[in-house]
């Protein structure tokens, strides 16, 4: 990645983060941008440059599994609170007292989670195409989201799931960003070469895959926290690509009602990849919400 953006390594705990950078790194306004699933920080090549424009000191971070990041074996070692712990880590070891949190897919579950259990450490939350973790877990009452998320069941069950990932040289990796993508233009060979051969790396398709497998080691008190959240009471933006095949868009309706200060923005015509797929939209709508 270029551009005034550089890679350097932090050590947080047991976790050595390989972490895209940008910006002024004396500047105490730090955008820290979570990936998902099956991304990297390369997901947020749009957005770091954009941000760093307007005063941020910019980290993201490849999370933990996720290309050069350490990548620890075992379920557990991905459990929700292990990768809250992460980013947690990551905020300290920047010494920033302004943190703006920016999540997506996988990243977006993270975000929503510190949030939640320790929203003093964030000044601000954007969240794209993730639903508040308590409208997500009524919405798998309904039938139709159950067909959307079959996989997160499927990823439960033993070695089959990175194998299917793995195969032809990571072609479903690929195809999880061309497939889902309405326009099919902004998934070039290069761009999803970039994922698959990250895909195939030693380990990482199991690590990636164990993210959903960690799930089944929620805190109980956590769980209990999303049956019946507080208010979230941080200034929050969700930008929703309304062509999710994912998460239905029906997911999203309440989130008002959890989230005092709360700005939401409908993409059409743009799949779930919304800050890829649509980033001149998205950085438009990030430089209008954000202080200057």
């Amino acid at each position: 990645m270029s551009g005034g953006v550089e890679t350097v390594f932090f050590e947080a705990g047991e976790i050595t983060f390989e972490v895209d950078t940008a910006g002024d790194p004396s500047s105490d306004r730090l955008a820290l941008l979570l990936h998902g699933f099956p991304e990297l920080s390369y997901s947020w090549r749009y957005q770091i440059p954009a941000l760093a424009e307007l005063g941020y000191r910019v980290w993201a971070p490849n999370q933990r599994g996720y290309g050069r990041t350490t990548r620890p074996e075992g379920i557990r070692a991905y459990r929700p609170q292990a990768l809250v712990d992460d980013v947690c880590r990551l905020i300290d070891a920047s010494g920033a007292s302004s943190v703006t949190l920016v999540g997506h897919d996988w990243g977006g579950v993270v975000a929503w989670l510190l949030a939640l259990t320790q929203p003093e450490r964030l000044d601000r939350l954007v969240v794209m195409n993730l639903p508040h973790p308590t409208l997500f877990r009524r919405g798998l009452r309904s039938w139709a989201q159950i067909k959307r998320s079959w996989y997160g069941a499927f990823f439960q069950v033993p070695r089959l799931p990175e194998a299917m990932l793995r195969a032809g040289k990571a072609r479903a990796v690929g195809e999880a960003f061309r497939g889902m993508a309405i326009d099919k233009s902004r998934f070039p060979d290069e761009v999803t070469d970039v994922y698959r051969r990250a895909a195939l790396e030693p380990g990482a398709a199991t690590a990636m895959v164990n993210w959903y497998r960690g799930l089944r080691h929620m805190p109980p008190e956590w769980t209990e926290l999303v049956d019946d959240p507080p208010v979230l009471e941080i200034p929050t933006l969700l930008v929703w690509g309304e062509e999710d095949a994912a998460l239905g868009k029906e997911l999203t309706y309440g989130t008002d009602e959890l989230v005092r200060d709360l700005t939401v923005h409908y993409l059409p015509n743009v799949s779930h990849w919304v800050q890829q797929e649509a980033p001149e939209a998205v950085n438009e709508i990030l430089e209008a919400w954000l202080p200057g």
